[in-house]
Order: structure tokens, then C-alpha cells, then sequence
């Protein structure tokens, strides 16, 4: 379902809390502007939250990162991407959810121009589809650097349809050794509740 708030359309999605916003595009023959947050708009969708922290990342094509999380200190988060093209993960770990470790991706590049709203209790992960892509968002607490956790990003139980890029096959993809070695979601359903 899409609707509009202000200057946002935004288009919940299949997983709830997980929205889609394309921002309204004011461009002429110099090129365009849009407001890529307003809070205002946004309380108005239902994401009434304080963003503290801003964080960009740049990534060449066949990167895959994630799947992310934090463990005692969640954050919502805000993604888009400035440059290139990513197709962009999350997966609900909230365990009282009739959705827990399913899955909902979107494609979210510089040309459409689309963010992600992905709440508090999500992993979050995205691949690199472009020759290159720069990656951008607003999370709602700080960055604990003993916080992360993490879910294989192939895992057949959440079972993740990510699209490979162009020329590529999914043992030429660019991943951390970190992210190699998550584990599966049935061995976070074995984690104490937190």
C-alpha cells in the first residue's frame, strides 16, 4: 500500500514496520532537489524516530555486506544509496513476530532515488550491483563496536534471493571473512531472548 505524507510517498511492505520512500523530485534543466529527510513527513508516516548518527560507505561492485545487527543496543535505520546501485535486506529477528526471519529486499540506487526504513530488531545486509555504489544512513543509536551481531548471508533457512551482479557468480562475490563466518538463524532462535 502507498500513501503520502507531505513530500514522501511510502509504500509499506509484505514484512510490517519495513517501508519503502521515494521522495517527491523537483528537477528542471539544471538538474533537481528533494529533502532526503523531514521530520514532519516522516512522523506523519509512522517513523517518529531520533536519528544520532550519519554513515556512508562506498563499496565496489560484487561486495555483498552483512547481515547485520545489533545485539543490546538496536538501531532503526534510515538507507539510501547516493551513487550506483545496491539491492538492499532486511530480515525481521523480532521473535514475538508472526515474520520472524523472513526476508524483504529493495532495489535502491542513485537513479530512483528510494530510502529503506528498516526498524529496531532487523538484520540488514546489501549487495553491491553497480561498478561501484555509495551507501548512506541515519541509525538511531551509536555505534557500539562490541555490539555487532551478524546472520550468514546465505543461510537456507531465511533464504535470501540475492541477484548477482552483472558478470558475476556467487563464489566471485567480495564478502568480509567475518561475514563468511556468521551463523544460521535457527542458531539465533537458540539465543537467550534479550
Amino acid at each position: 500500500m502507498k500513501e503520502v505524507f507531505g513530500k514522501i510517498t511510502v509504500e509499506t511492505c509484505d514484512i510490517d514496520g519495513l517501508k519503502v520512500i521515494s521522495p517527491s523530485v523537483f528537477g528542471d534543466d539544471r538538474g533537481y532537489f528533494m529533502e532526503t529527510y523531514q521530520k514532519q513527513d516522516f512522523q506523519a508516516a509512522g517513523i517518529d524516530v531520533e536519528f544520532v548518527q550519519d554513515n556512508q560507505s562506498s563499496s565496489k561492485k560484487g561486495v555483498l555486506r552483512g547481515l547485520h545487527f545489533q545485539i543490546n543496543y538496536p538501531q532503526d535505520k534510515l538507507v539510501r544509496v547516493v551513487s550506483g546501485e545496491v539491492f538492499d535486506v532486511a530480515v525481521d529477528l523480532r521473535k514475538d513476530s508472526k515474520t520472524f526471519g523472513k526476508w524483504y529486499g529493495v532495489l535502491l540506487s542513485a537513479e530512483n532515488k528510494k530510502q529503506f526504513f528498516i526498524p529496531k530488531n532487523f538484520a540488514h545486509g546489501f549487495i553491491v550491483l553497480s561498478d561501484s555504489a555509495e551507501f548512506t544512513y541515519k541509525c538511531s543509536d551509536f555505534y557500539h563496536p562490541n555490539d555487532e551481531g551478524g546472520l550468514y548471508f546465505d543461510d537456507p533457512d531465511i533464504g535470501v534471493q540475492w541477484p548477482l551482479p552483472s558478470g558475476f557468480t556467487k563464489d566471485m562475490l567480495i564478502i568480509s571473512d567475518k561475514d563468511k563466518k556468521w551463523a544460521g538463524i535457527k542458531e539465533y532462535k537458540k539465543e537467550p531472548a534479550k
